[in-house]
């Protein structure tokens, strides 16, 4: 789960994490009022929207005067902000985040994250920050230093230091950042969060590290921990189908194909929309039907995609496994087309634990369905049936 840059800023600031003094507004005339309460003689105003590049699509903007934040915030609020991650349709602005401009010498980038690669908590950094630190990284090879936490101890002051004079800070900047990593790290571990974002920390002359933008995001798994990090996210930037499947306890991603997929396990779901997209077909979803989900709760996830009318065909692809055979999928299945929803044609392969009854169960319930022996039949006969539906 995603959350707002200025809900960020109120977890860390509990932290103590040094921050720029700021505030919310919903219109413009909250926003001059924050700008003076602030104070100052220069003010950055952001869009909130859970997407990043804002800058560039104009969703970051410095005023200088009281009228020039009237101005900038009666241009935000109520638009819609297209930026390189939100697809075309963009999200409506309906907040802003107003806080002090900091003047800085230069500033460096920071992050604690789960590295994919080996498992492990890491904390990384590069000596610049700035909005195109992705590309950046990709062209050279050498910019990101990463070090990793010990699964049991986590960082120890002498990595934490060292990790500081990488980034070419030294003396007390180097003692400050040792600090502000292992809070980073705290919260992290704390909070059951997957990514800890700051770009830019901000080194400053008076003030020392300041962290001007902040991005977080937990694990949804991990949330039933922490109800007031839950009780933080946006249903106005959720799809709305996908906060359905949540409520379900699925995982459940829209997309824009028309192939509905139904799938158990994310590595299985992957793979299916791999092999989807390889045989020239677009899946309507991404589904990964946890292990303990019951056959109610795969029925409303199923009920999702008969309520999308671009979807065409099913394409159900499962493994029966200790926790959840193939027959409890069936099961749910048919709860979905009992209801009354859409009648569309059906792809279904199953295989391991009760497939079989699985397939009975279908038959006994009047489903029709197209069998396949094996993955790449089905992906195969869902794109050919998807392809003369849309004919």
């Amino acid at each position: 789960m995603n959350i707002h840059e200025y809900q960020a800023k109120s977890i860390l600031a509990d932290y103590g994490v040094p921050l720029p003094r700021g505030g919310v507004a919903e219109s413009a005339e909250e926003a001059v009022r924050l700008a003076e309460e602030i104070g100052g003689r220069r003010w950055v105003l952001k869009a909130q929207v859970l997407a990043g590049d804002r800058g560039p699509a104009g969703g970051v903007r410095f005023a200088a005067s009281p009228e020039a934040v009237r101005a900038a915030a009666n241009d935000l609020i109520g638009r819609s902000l297209v930026t390189a991650q939100t697809g075309p349709r963009g999200f409506t602005v309906r907040k802003l985040w107003l806080e002090e401009a900091i003047d800085h010498d230069r500033s460096i980038y920071v992050a604690v994250l789960v590295d994919r690669s080996s498992g492990q908590v890491a904390l990384i950094g590069a000596r610049s920050g700035a909005e195109d630190i992705e590309e950046r990284a990709a062209r050279e090879p050498g910019l990101i230093a990463k070090v990793e936490a010990d699964p049991v101890n986590g960082f120890s002051a002498s990595e934490l230091k060292s990790f500081a004079r990488r980034l070419a800070l030294e003396g007390r900047l180097a003692e400050a950042a040792a600090g502000l990593f292992l809070t980073l790290y705290k919260a992290f571990v704390e909070l059951d969060a997957n990514l800890i974002e700051i770009n830019p920390l901000a080194i400053t002359p008076e003030r020392g590290l300041v962290a001007l933008d902040v991005k977080m995001a937990f694990d949804d798994n991990a949330l039933f921990r922490h109800p007031d990090i839950a009780a933080l996210r946006d249903p106005a930037d959720t799809d709305p189908e996908e906060l359905e499947a949540q409520r379900h306890e699925m995982n459940y991603v829209k997309l824009d194909g028309d192939i509905g997929v139904v799938v158990n396990g994310a590595g299985l779901a992957l793979a299916s929309l791999d092999m989807l997209f390889d045989a020239g077909g677009k899946p309507a979803n991404f589904m990964d039907i946890r292990p303990e989900a019951s056959s109610r709760q795969i029925a409303e996830g199923v009920s999702l995609l008969l309520a999308n009318p671009k979807v065409k065909v099913m394409l159900v692809n499962v493994y029966g496994g200790g926790l959840l055979p193939c027959d409890t999928v069936a099961e749910g299945i048919s709860m979905a087309l009992k209801r009354g929803g859409r009648k569309i044609p059906m792809v279904f392969r199953a295989a391991g634990s009760n497939a079989e009854l699985a397939r009975e169960r279908l038959r006994n319930y009047g489903i029709a369905y197209v069998p396949a022996a094996d993955m790449a039949e089905a992906v195969r006969l869902a794109v050919e049936i998807g392809r003369k539906e849309a004919a």
